[in-house]
């Protein structure tokens, strides 16, 4: 999501940013149709229906901004120094901006109610309650904090090293499901050295989003393939990592309707769709292949282009924006995935047009970064 180092642009990382930021909004949109009440809340069997549709395609959204980082900036160059004063100034100082308003201004329907000074005591530690997204930052400058550490590792590795890597990786991506295999068979969830009170087992080293980071290093590095290729091999990973996603959801929700029940059945809903789980990493795989064949601009690339240096930005503000548009737009009874793409679609284009009235303001970059 920030703006890479250099003045020059890689085209498709324009396009590909902008993508996954409306995916994400649209995961944020889709969020009132099976979360609510005590936790999980599904009306209708149509409801349930379309989350499981629509989610499941955009769980990538993430993963995505990871490995465009990654593509961008890994392995360092340069100073670790100047390395880490651009990601303060780009990255920390607009989160800590938004971070405080989350924390200081009622949301849309709170009825004007915030305990301020609690919030801003809670930010020493976490993100507030309503601004769960804000997780991501977390996650990114724990990425940042790595990436001059392990670079000097990543450009003396061979390929074959840093495919031995991936792989051991990748099977990490399975933790969640061996997890509740170790339930089943064994009665507890812990494998692999991990116990009620260590956290840290085997697959803890080489697990969660770092996969991610080294396999952007490995397609900017070793992957030039033919259109014919990659859609050979981008569109059977895509589908697979799709059906993967979508089919555990779908086999969790239980059969009567409306489904009302505390946040531990979303939560185990979810399973498949954590970011770093294997669907979901082969779909990230398939959508970044696939975005790195554009590779001229287009007549709309100055449009890209411009809300791609936003995007951030528009990461930031959109929950402000999102829980107003879903309140109005739900009230006119549309049907459930109108109401969801007009929600994640008037929230995309009003935050971006906020993100860049603020870009013409001085300072603007320890705003929207």
């Amino acid at each position: 999501m920030n703006t890479p180092d250099s003045p020059s642009r890689i085209v498709f990382l324009d396009y590909l940013r902008v993508a996954a930021c409306f995916m994400v909004i649209l995961v944020h949109s889709i969020e009132p149709f099976y979360l609510g009440g005590d936790g999980t809340l599904i009306a209708s069997p149509g409801d349930a229906l379309w989350v499981t549709l629509l989610d499941s395609a955009l769980r990538a959204a993430v993963p995505l901004f990871v490995m465009t980082s990654s593509y961008l900036l890994f392995p360092v160059k340069g100073s670790t120094t100047e390395f880490f004063r651009r990601r303060i100034t780009r990255v920390v100082v607009p989160f800590i901006f938004w971070a405080i308003l989350y924390a200081v201004i009622p949301m849309w329907g709170s009825g004007g109610e915030v305990d301020a000074a609690g919030n801003i005591r809670h930010l020493a530690l976490n993100f507030t309650d309503n601004a769960g997204h804000l997780w991501f930052v977390y996650m990114l400058l724990g990425i940042y904090i790595l990436m001059p550490v392990i670079s000097p590792w990543a450009e003396r590795l061979s390929r074959r090293g840093e495919e031995i890597f991936i792989a051991a990786w990748g099977f990490t991506t399975l933790v969640p499901f061996l997890h509740q295999a170790a339930i089943g068979v064994f009665g507890r969830a812990e494998i692999w050295g991990e116990a009620n009170w260590n956290e840290f087992g085997t697959l803890y080293y080489i697990s969660g989003f770092i996969g991610y980071v080294i396999l952007g290093h490995y397609i900017r590095r070793y992957i030039d393939w033919s259109w014919r290729r990659t859609l050979a091999v981008a569109l059977p990973l895509f589908a697979a990592g799709y059906a993967i996603t979508a089919a555990w959801f779908w086999h969790c929700i239980p059969s009567e309707y409306p489904v009302e029940a505390p946040i531990d059945l979303a939560v185990e809903m979810e399973m498949s769709w954590r970011f770093c789980s294997t669907g979901v990493a082969m779909a990230t795989v398939a959508l970044f292949l696939l975005f790195k064949k554009i590779s001229a601009p287009t007549r709309i690339y100055p449009l890209i282009e411009r809300l791609s240096r936003l995007s951030y930005g528009i990461y930031l503000m959109h929950i402000f924006i999102l829980t107003a548009a879903y309140d109005i737009i739900s009230a006119w009874s549309l049907p459930t995935p109108i109401t969801m793409l007009l929600t994640a679609v008037a929230t995309f284009v009003a935050c971006a047009a906020v993100a860049r009235i603020i870009s013409f303001m001085p300072k603007s970059k320890y705003i929207i970064g």
